[in-house]
């Protein structure tokens, strides 16, 4: 029967083994149609993992590379070409990926890493006019977002949609993080502008081993045995915060969402393999204490820093506008 909800797939998973991963990995996407669903021959694939710091290797802050390296290999068993990228919050997308184990992959499958450069700037919405957008995520045959599943000191969780902020330059994310950093509702809506415009074909959680407490990088690693995938990453951030036990009112991304009428709620998602009911936990950390979204940054920072952008922006948009 044809359906018209979106689809999630949650699965039990518990081992990072390669061959148990991919096993689970095949067994997540087998009722979205497997790999081949997504990835056809010569497709140029982006896989942007979450590589936020290399300054805490065992404590689960980021995407792990064994799922990379899994689904790395699925993506070229069907003829696909995968790249991975990403703009972490500190140092360099290679250095950080080297500093969470990725050295082997990379290299065993001449695995090509990019520093998102936003070489073209896409405009987003006359709300939104300035945020600006990889030209490799945009220009990417297939985007497959891989998320962690953590707390965040800023925004309760971090899941699929924020995921996708590691696709703004650097230097651009901190400048959001100031601009619309007094109104987390703002913050919330530019996370899911963000997402709307990268348009992920396909999103897959790392719930394995998540990351509680004082995230995204001060926590602690906690088991959740929990692997999920969708074609539509705000079905599913919703099944996740209900795994998680978190009330949706209380995450940004997630009220944005649901404001703006495209984060389905439970009853509109079409759970393919298992329900949320029968994976949640009643004891997820959040953080015990949270920080403003700006950084708390001191004020002459922000005002040189704004006077910096702001001439930036002119000179982009007189370069777009041709006026």
């Amino acid at each position: 029967m044809q359906t018209n909800k979106p689809s999630v797939s949650l699965i039990r998973a518990t081992s990072y083994s390669i061959e148990v991963l991919k096993e689970s990995l095949e067994t997540l996407l087998e009722p979205l149609g497997g790999i081949t669903a997504f990835v056809k021959s010569g497709d140029r694939v982006l896989l942007k993992p979450n590589l936020l710091t290399g300054s805490r290797p065992t404590g689960e802050c980021t995407t792990r590379p064994e799922l990379v390296y899994a689904l790395a290999t699925m993506v070229i068993e069907a003829g696909g070409k995968p790249f991975l990228g990403d703009s972490p919050a500190f140092g360099s997308a290679k250095g950080v990926a080297l500093a969470n184990g990725y050295e082997q992959i990379l290299a065993e499958l001449n695995l090509p890493i990019i520093e998102f450069s936003g070489k073209r700037y896409e405009i987003i919405n006359d709300k939104f006019n300035h945020l600006l957008l990889s030209k490799e995520a945009m220009e990417a045959d297939v985007v497959i977002n891989l998320p962690k599943v953590k707390s965040h000191a800023q925004l309760v969780l971090t899941l699929g949609v924020k995921n996708l902020f590691g696709c703004v330059p650097g230097k651009m994310k901190a400048w959001w993080h100031m601009e619309a950093g007094k109104d987390a509702n703002r913050f919330g809506e530019m996370l899911v502008e963000t997402a709307k415009a990268i348009n992920p074909n396909l999103t897959i959680i790392d719930g394995i081993i998540g990351h509680e407490g004082n995230g995204p990088s001060g926590g602690e690693p906690r088991p959740l045995g929990i692997l999920g995938c969708s074609t539509n990453v705000f079905a599913l951030d919703r099944a996740m915060v209900e795994i998680l036990n978190v009330p949706p009112e209380q995450v940004p991304t997630i009220t944005a969402s649901m404001r703006l009428g495209i984060c389905p709620e439970l009853d509109e998602i079409q759970f393919v393999q298992l329900h949320p009911d029968l994976l949640q936990i009643d004891d997820w950390q959040l953080p015990s204490k949270f920080m403003p979204i700006d950084f708390g940054m001191p004020r002459v920072i922000k005002s040189t820093f704004k006077h910096f952008y702001i001439r930036f922006i002119k000179e982009k948009m007189t370069a777009y506008t041709g006026n």
